[in-house]
């Protein structure tokens, strides 16, 4: 399944993307992962936003 995945990301005139993995704190004090398939351009945007 993800060669599929892989493959359709990658298609003629598609942006190249990326996953891009957060580390959040709750509030709670602990921390879990946040996760997303971004384009290449937009993964600093996702990374300063909380």
């Amino acid at each position: 399944m993800a060669k599929k995945t892989v493959a359709s990301l990658q298609k003629k005139g598609a942006k190249s993307f990326t996953k891009a993995v957060k580390m959040v704190k709750n509030e709670s004090g602990s921390y879990s992962f946040k996760s997303e398939i971004v384009p290449k351009d937009k993964v600093k945007d996702f990374l300063a936003k909380k």
